[in-house]
């Protein structure tokens, strides 16, 4: 009966590494499939080159003539290098992408003059079906027009034998459907409010960005051993399986020598992402056993998004070849890590300066430390939306797992660096003195640099924490779309340095305040209202999440719980201040989270019923049947004397069914709870009762089957366990 599982087993072990061989130097091959600057000068008239870079630069709208001119160089350059199809590659409200292709090839209408086709309007703009991606009731089945449009900030690309052409996807009448909208209006927004900022320190700065630099980490398992598992294929996430006697305690994977077969793939999947233009830099082996992790140079955000929606998408394929599957489940196996993706993020101005870096300078210093303390500032009052922004069914097994960030969002920032806000919390109000502005620039502003210097400090509980250049985001889910968590932090920190900036400009005009007093007096502020928000300690510990709620911290531990930030008057706010979403387009992300979320646990809850009762159970009663058989053959041989010759397995043949009785008891609660469910007719209401009510059941139903596959004889257990799952190589 265990047949698949051994088979799977046996194909895994034969394996050998895929041949693989380096067509070229990265430096050489870097962007060879991507509609980039070089690719532009050769192939694009100077006038389409300057609609381009006007576009990507200044946010300039690209007419349809000269989008004409664009496509026909974009379109010969795909043609030289062997393309047959083009795509609009948009990012719907499905947490993957989308692609619709079309092939160049055109007739005329009597079938007559074959050409390659594609101009402007091919290019700016297609129709696909908006009714049949999430849109939170925004549009019904019968209004299905959808449109997605150009996005010029993120280049073209090739993949395999098609052009890939980034857009942003829209309704028939303008809401947003995709992830890269709001995105794109965010880092506007963080663009205008930061660069006014910088204003006050560099009268030069003209633009400024956000910058992302994600840490995806993955496990890789064998192809055939994956595909033996239901669960694993259904759900992306081992819903049963008793844990390894080895599994992580030793710290022998990580950073440990990466395994020949993996090492192998992960080679190959650099040359695809050097191909098309995805800089990534590190590899190593993770914490658990078979995960690992790749991550890139900084990029810009919007850029870096699409690279890393892109890499996933990339990654699956790649691994097709080696006989992998990718997992990016948060938490695919019970009892190790599960992934994330770190979020590291900065700001950047367009005279190459890192704002959230220290200079030698104490005017340079204030200016990192207005954008520093304002992140926090930004963090400390919309820590509610920030957590919604990384809530997922899957993230939720994650966060605050032991081995991840907590539900509760706290920032770290090193004890060097609140020292240093402590002494800037002793400012004087108003006016500064001339020896407190020069002891402060001196030795308080001016000493940032060597702080930071000998600052090691590392808080790997923190789900936000500044290290050294950047705040890293360590809360979002290894499965997520970048998108979500980078709109929002970009959301609230545009927001708080517009509010800085009227601030200061008030104390500057009514109080008749120098630049540098009015800033140091907002910043002082800033830092005692957001005193809650810091924490240096362990994350993980029970005296935190008592003293988070001492201090008025929010500590969401589900996704319904966690969500309903996203629909808070000061969330609605904020993004119809910001021109972000309007009401309607964030009550319908609103939903169709919840939907999403209900749905996830709806397959969750039947693949763990059918597993159980069809895998479980009827290879339980065949062992049981063998002890039954034994028994029998027992009673035979030694007559009355058998009860005491057969004890263990008399005992053994009652465990079995207390723990099917179990299965089926709990099985059939769950179901009946998952339909009382399904009739509720409110998301919020019905996604409560999936949490609440279904998935308790999940773990209960969990604990008798694992008990049972440690009872039931190895050679009959249909499900491939953890020890051939994570040490399989």
């Amino acid at each position: 009966m265990s047949t698949l599982r051994f088979q799977a087993l046996k194909e895994a072990s034969t394996r050998k590494p895929v041949h693989f061989e380096e067509i070229d130097r990265k430096s050489n091959i870097f962007g060879s499939n991507v509609f980039n600057e070089k690719a532009m000068k050769q192939f694009l008239t100077s006038d389409a080159l300057k609609g381009v870079r006007d576009a990507i630069q200044h946010g300039t709208k690209i007419d349809r003539k000269l989008a004409d001119y664009i496509a026909m160089g974009m379109k010969e350059w795909a043609l030289s290098k062997g393309v047959t199809h083009y795509t609009h590659w948009f990012q719907p409200l499905t947490g993957t992408t989308a692609e619709k292709h079309d092939a160049f090839f055109d007739i005329s209408y009597d079938g007559s003059d074959p050409v390659e086709k594609f101009g402007g309007a091919q290019l700016v703009q297609q129709e696909p079906d908006a009714s049949s991606f999430p849109n939170g009731g925004i549009r019904n089945t019968f209004e299905a027009r959808g449109y997605t449009a150009w996005d010029p900030t993120s280049p073209a690309f090739i993949y395999g034998t098609t052009l890939c052409i980034p857009t942003v996807f829209i309704a028939y009448t303008g809401e947003a459907l995709d992830n890269k909208i709001p995105l794109l209006r965010a880092l506007s927004a963080m663009d205008e409010a930061a660069t006014e900022v910088c204003k006050y320190f560099d009268k030069n700065v003209k633009k400024v960005t956000a910058t992302l630099g994600w840490e995806q980490e993955y496990f890789l398992i064998d192809k055939a051993l994956a595909n033996s598992r239901p669960d694993l294929m259904m759900t992306g996430r081992t819903l049963l399986g008793h844990t390894s006697a080895k599994g992580q305690q030793l710290d022998d994977h990580y950073f440990g020598s990466i395994p020949t077969r993996a090492l192998t793939y992960m080679r190959d999947l650099e040359q695809e992402c050097m191909l098309l233009g995805i800089p990534v830099k590190t590899r190593h082996n993770e914490v658990a056993p078979n995960q690992f992790e790749l991550a890139p140079i900084f990029e810009e955000t919007n850029l870096a998004v699409d690279h890393n929606s892109l890499l996933m998408d990339v990654m699956q394929r790649v691994a097709e070849r080696h006989d992998f599957k990718v997992l990016f489940h948060e938490k695919p196996f019970k009892g190790v890590n599960g992934s994330g993706k770190h979020n590291n993020w900065s700001l950047a101005t367009d005279t190459g300066v890192n704002l959230l870096s220290p200079s030698k300078t104490p005017m340079s210093n204030l200016q990192f430390l207005t954008f520093f303390i304002n992140t926090i500032k930004a963090v400390n009052d919309y820590e509610t939306l920030l957590r919604a922004s990384i809530a997922t069914a899957s993230n939720d097994h994650r966060l605050g797992a032991n081995e991840a960030p907590p539900a509760i969002i706290s920032v770290f920032i090193g004890a060097q660096l609140t020292k240093v806000l402590s002494e800037l919390e002793s400012v004087t109000t108003g006016k500064l003195s001339p020896e407190e502005k020069t002891d402060l620039k001196l030795n308080v502003v001016g000493k940032i640099p060597d702080v930071l210097l000998d600052n090691t400090d590392r808080n790997r509980t923190s789900p936000f924490a500044f290290t050294g250049n950047k705040f890293e985001f360590r809360a979002v889910g290894s499965n997520a779309n970048c998108s979500n968590a980078m709109t929002t932090l970009n959301a609230i920190v545009a927001k708080q340095l517009k509010d800085f900036k009227i601030e200061v400009d008030t104390l500057i005009e009514s109080k008749d305040m120098k630049k540098d007093d009015a800033i140091f007096n907002v910043l002082r502020e800033y830092i005692k209202q957001s005193k809650k928000i810091l924490f240096e300690g362990d994350g993980y510990s029970e005296a935190w999440e008592k003293e988070a709620a001492k201090r008025g911290l929010s500590n969401f531990k589900t996704t319904p719980e966690a969500i309903k930030a996203k629909v808070s008057k000061q969330a609605l706010d904020l993004f119809s201040e910001l021109g972000i979403l309007n009401h309607v387009e964030a009550e319908a992300r609103y939903e169709i989270e919840l939907e999403e979320y209900t749905k996830k646990i709806q397959i969750e809850g039947r693949v763990l019923g059918d597993i159980a009762r069809n895998h479980v159970i009827p290879t339980a009663i065949r062992y049981q049947n063998t002890l039954i058989e034994n028994v029998k053959g027992l009673k035979e041989i030694f007559g009355k004397e058998f009860e005491t010759i057969a004890k263990e397995q008399i005992v053994l043949i009652k465990e079995i069914s207390a723990h099917i009785e179990g299965i089926n008891s709990k099985v059939l609660a769950m179901t009946n709870e998952r339909r009382t469910a399904n009739h509720l007719t409110d998301a919020q209401k019905m996604a409560e009762d999936y949490c609440n009510k279904v998935k308790p059941y999940f773990e209960e139903i969990r604990n008798h089957c694992d008990k049972l596959e440690l009872l039931v004889d190895d050679e009959s257990w249909t499900l491939t366990k953890y020890r051939e799952l994570l040490f399989t190589k």
